[in-house]
This record gives C-alpha cells, structure tokens and sequence, in this order.
C-alpha cells in the first residue's frame, strides 16, 4: 500500500474486533497516537494484548450508548474510525432491540460527539447487508433493495443519518460497505460466529461443517488487509465528490459455499491430511440471508485509488494458516 495515514490521533470504536484490531495494529505502526473504545461486548481482550504497552496506545473501556463516554473517546481526535456495532443477521432476527440501540442510538452518539469535538473525518463501517433483496449483481452502491433484516435496516439507517449530518453539521463522513469480511483473529466461537472461522473450527476438530442450503449461495468474500487500505485511503480522500458518500469495500468476485468450503479443505490438509477426508453436510437456508452478492468496486478504485491485493484464494491461505497457529 503506498498511501498510508501517519503522525494522527485515531479513535478506533470496536477496536478489539477483527477489523477493528488490524487497524490499531497498522494505525500503530505508522506513528499514530490510537485511542480504542470498547465494551468488549463482542470484541476480544487478547486482541488488544499486544499494543498494551505502546505508550500510543489508548484502551477506553465503555459503551457507545453512553454519550459521556463517547465524548470522552473523541476528545483531541484527529479522525474517527468507528467500527462498534452489533453484527449478524440471526442476532438481530433474535434480538432487534439490542442491535437497534447499538447499532442506531450508538451511532448517533458516535457521530454527534465527532462532530462537536469537531474531528476532521469520520469513516465508519457500513454493509452490503444495506443491497437487501436488490436481485441486481454486481451490487452499485446507489442501487440499493429493500433490506431483510434488523441488522441491514439498522445499517442503512446509519447511512441517513452519516448523509444528513454531513449536510447539517458539515462533519465529514465516508462509508464503507463491507462484504463478508475475514481474516486474522475473527471469533470462530460462539453462537454469530461468521462462516469461515466456523468452517475451519469444525474442520480442525475432524467434524462436518454445516453449510447451510445446497451450497450455491455466493458471497465476495473480502480479506482483511483490502479493508484496511479501504479505510487508510477514506481518511486521505481529498477529492470533494469523494468526501461524504458511501463505497462497496470487496475484492469483487463471487465464491459459493460449496467453493469456500473446498478451499479450506484443501488449505487445512495441508497442514492435516486427515482434514482432506471430511466432507460437509448441508441444512436448511438460514432466515434473513440474501443469496447472492457480488460488489463493483469501480466507484472506490476511481475516487479512492482503491486496489485490493487479496483475493479469497490468497487471503484464505493467510487466514487458515493464522488458524491453524493461533487456535
């Protein structure tokens, strides 16, 4: 990556998640002062471990429904990259009033602090959840469907209110709609872990993972690494029309499960031929989940200089071997 951030204060929110931790660590080590705000709700400590002793390192432990602590994070910031939410669709099918106050009310206050401590830029994360029943691939971010879950409302609604406060207050917002993303240090545990870090889990333990459906729904799964470019060159933009808008952040090709799941087959018996004998079972589709996503990321390439490096091929040879080490 050539254009990277340097010499700034950063409040990175939800820093002790996967995205949010690669950031601080990259942030870190190009001499910016990084300030993390987490409740640890579903981020990790040990995630954090690491940067403990950078004396630019900053923990705030506290909840983004908490103005005062919000505005105590944002205090001195340079720029925000607020990645605090509530993820999973079935999270929010199960529980919509919890992801609504995180996921809303949180944001608001995020975004109301940042403007009133006057930061330069807010990014936050955004998702491809927003393209709902939209049948149309690849996904353009100004053509959008009806969403399909608490989640993705909650998702869009923050894009309004990122939209109307940018007009109103004159903060400045970019978001980055997400698809899939993964990568080092993603939770394989607990009930919303994402599909990769629950494939290789029940891979590694010599089970069967279940895939949910025939196999044929297709994601674009999107490596860690491109997000953190994505979010270094939303902090630089320094085109007006590139300033207050949104960007699909992917790699922009299509991978069914079946796909994914042979991939990481062969990634892990490599390293455990006894993985190469397993084979997936299937089950019911799971509510909520659209079937098909494919981002264009034309409009981040132009106006960002956006070119992800990792396709899932290379960045699940990373992630697994990651896996494999560290669990």
């Amino acid at each position: 990556m050539e254009r990277t951030v340097g010499n700034a204060r950063i409040l990175v929110t939800g820093g002790a998640g996967l995205i949010g931790s690669n950031l601080v660590e990259v942030l870190l080590a190009q001499n910016n002062e990084v300030v993390v705000l987490d409740n640890f709700m579903t981020g990790k400590r040990e995630n954090l471990a690491p940067f403990a002793d950078n004396p630019a390192f900053t923990l705030i432990e506290g909840d983004i429904r908490d103005m005062a602590i919000c505005r105590k994070a944002v205090a001195g910031m340079d720029y925000v990259l607020h990645e605090a939410a509530l993820g999973s669709v079935p999270r929010s099918i199960k529980d919509p009033m919890t992801s609504t106050e995180v996921n809303i009310s949180g944001f608001v206050n995020m975004l109301f602090a940042a403007q009133e401590a006057k930061v330069k830029r807010f990014v936050y994360a955004a998702s491809s959840s927003t393209y709902g029943d939209s049948k149309s691939l690849p996904k353009v971010e100004d053509k959008i469907g009806k969403p399909l879950s608490p989640y993705a409302i909650t998702k869009y609604v923050d894009e309004l209110f990122a939209e109307n406060f940018s007009r109103t207050y004159g903060i400045e917002t970019i978001g980055l709609r997400y698809f899939n993303v993964f990568g080092r240090r993603q939770d394989p545990y607990g009930a919303y872990a994402a599909v990769i870090p629950k494939f290789v889990m029940s891979l590694m333990k010599h089970e069967s993972p279940l895939i949910n459906g025939d196999g044929n729904y297709s994601r674009d799964f999107t490596y860690v690494d491109n997000v953190i470019q994505a979010n270094q060159l939303a902090l630089l933009a320094d085109k007006p029309e590139a300033i207050n808008t949104v960007y699909n952040v992917a790699f922009g090709e299509r991978t069914t499960l079946n796909e994914l799941f042979e991939y990481l087959r062969s990634n892990l018996a490599k390293l455990d031929p006894e993985i190469g004998k397993i084979e997936a079972q299937h089950g019911s589709n799971r509510q909520g989940d659209i079937p098909h996503s494919l981002a264009c990321i034309d409009k981040a390439r132009t106006l960002l200089g956006y070119e992800p490096l990792f396709d899932i091929k290379r960045g699940l040879e990373q992630a697994t071997r990651w896996y494999f080490d560290n669990l």
